[in-house]
Formats: structure tokens, C-alpha cells, sequence
């Protein structure tokens, strides 16, 4: 049902897959006879647990439960006893422009090697797209070899959900992905391929971490979702209209993307305190 009716993103029904066999475990495998007490006992089973990742157990046994309901396999629904934590959405973590311009001085630095390593111009790619056109790590690791069209500046994404958007791909991104298209085979099928498949979202990760250190940025503060939120928060710090970067991040929820009007917001704050008179007079007292 998940997958044919709710277009859920394969991801997803594997996290919500592992919640069900956990709780599943913890009520003896009785899960879908369970009644309230059952899952208030599951509730507090769950306090230790960071709010998201509660929600998240929550939100999948619901689903579950309204599941057997619908199909008639329950005559109730005792999905309300479950805990609703509420999620405060934390701010993303940013990276400066600045912190973006030394990883790209990094890259240039070992294209600029003789001889040129191919997994060089490989990693320039991954950044320029990365940061270029705010892909989700999933989406860009399973780009098809000629998804990137050197005369066409976008491609047309199937993200979460099932649903397609439309992304829009600098010169620059075009470049990087045509010098390394030239490396990959004419018959595999994926732009960065590896092995049978293609290039992993743990390879990307330690990719972008490792290209971090050596541009002398704290490894922790990066990942390919973080060069994600970079390309976010820089588009609307530059002037872009929210609806766009609704839209070219592929949310489905403009709540979702009014998160980067914050991250905005105390970036303005931090330049008034620093750099208005006013601001400079109280910093003096």
C-alpha cells in the first residue's frame, strides 16, 4: 500500500519496515492485535528517544494501524494512544560562501595536478552538482549516465514521492559533468558508476567529508546535505523567490522550505549587531 497507493520513496518504507519489527519485538510480535495500553507501554518504552525519531515510530505505527482498519482486519484503530512528541524543527547546519569557495579552491588545486586523476573531475562534478543545483545525495548518485544534457540547462527529477521537478543545471555543473562523462563507459548506465551499480550515498558522504578536511573546514560541519541547505540558504540570501526554491528542492510542503527564511533571518540579525551604527555603539558600552 505504501508503495502503490502512498508513492513512497523506497527509503521510507524501509525506515517505517525496521519501526514495525521493532515494536513488533517489544510487544512479544502481537503488534497488530495491540490495544491502547500496549502502545502507551510502547510510548514510554520510547521517552529516551530523540522527539523526531519518536514521531517518526509514531507516524509509521499509525499508518499501520489505520492499515488494518481500513482493510477490515480490525474493527478499531488504536492509533490515538500513540505519542505525539511534536518535532521542532531545528535550523539547518550552513556552510559561508566562503567555506564553499576554498572546497572548489581545493578541487582546482588537484584538477590543476599532472597528471590528472579522472576521480578528480569525478568529484568536481559531484560538488558542482551538489551545490549547484541542490540534489538530494540519493537523487545524484543515481543519475542516469546522460541525464545532464551539455545543451539543455536543467533535468527533470523523480524525487520523494514519486514526484518530478524540475532543476535547473549551471555552465559550470554542465562542464564538470561533460570533462567526467568522458571517463565513464559508453555502456554503463549511471553517471558515477561503481562496481555493478552506481557511486553510494556512504562513498558521497565520505567524499564531502574528506574534501572538507582538506579545505580546511571541521569534517563534521559538512555533508552532501549540508552543501544542499548551502545552496538553499545562499539562492534566497542572493534574492531568490521562495516558490522557485520550493521547487527546485522538490518539497511538497512550503513550510518545509520557510525554514531557510530563518536561517536568513539570523544571518540579517548577526549582520545588524555587527555593522549597524547603532549596533557598534552598544558593542562600545
Amino acid at each position: 500500500m505504501m508503495r502503490a497507493e502512498a508513492g513512497a520513496a523506497a527509503n521510507t518504507i524501509a525506515a517505517y519496515g525496521t519501526d514495525l519489527r521493532l515494536a513488533s519485538e517489544l510487544l512479544g510480535g502481537r503488534l497488530g492485535e495491540a490495544g491502547a495500553s500496549e502502545l502507551e507501554r510502547l510510548g514510554a518504552e520510547w521517552q529516551p528517544l530523540l522527539r523526531a525519531t519518536v514521531a517518526r515510530k509514531s507516524a509509521a505505527l499509525r499508518r499501520f494501524f489505520a492499515f488494518l482498519a481500513d482493510e477490515g482486519l480490525r474493527k478499531d484503530d488504536p492509533g490515538a494512544a500513540l505519542p505525539r512528541p511534536g518535532t521542532a524543527r531545528a535550523l539547518p547546519k550552513v556552510l559561508s560562501t566562503a567555506d564553499v569557495d576554498r572546497m572548489f579552491e581545493a578541487i582546482a588545486a588537484r584538477i590543476a595536478r599532472v597528471p590528472a586523476d579522472p576521480l578528480d573531475l569525478r568529484l568536481s562534478a559531484l560538488i558542482e552538482l551538489l551545490y549547484g543545483s541542490g540534489l538530494r545525495a540519493t537523487e545524484l548518485v543515481s543519475l542516469p549516465r546522460n541525464a545532464v544534457a551539455p545543451d539543455r540547462p536543467y533535468l527533470i527529477l523523480k524525487g520523494k514521492g514519486g514526484r518530478e521537478r524540475l532543476v535547473p543545471i549551471s555552465d559550470r555543473a554542465r562542464a564538470a559533468v561533460a570533462a567526467w562523462r568522458e571517463h565513464v563507459a559508453e555502456g554503463r548506465p549511471w553517471l558515477f558508476p561503481s562496481g555493478k551499480g552506481h557511486l553510494s550515498r556512504v562513498r558521497l558522504y565520505q567524499l564531502v567529508r574528506a574534501l572538507a578536511a582538506e579545505a580546511g573546514i571541521p569534517p563534521d560541519r559538512v555533508s552532501p546535505h549540508v552543501l544542499r541547505h548551502a545552496f538553499a540558504t545562499h539562492l534566497l540570501e542572493g534574492g531568490a523567490d521562495l516558490r522557485a526554491l520550493q521547487a527546485m528542492l522538490g518539497h511538497a510542503d512550503i513550510a518545509t522550505t520557510e525554514i531557510y527564511t530563518h536561517v536568513d533571518s539570523r544571518r540579517l540579525v548577526e549582520l545588524v549587531n555587527q555593522r549597524h551604527p547603532l549596533g557598534e555603539a552598544l558593542a562600545r558600552k
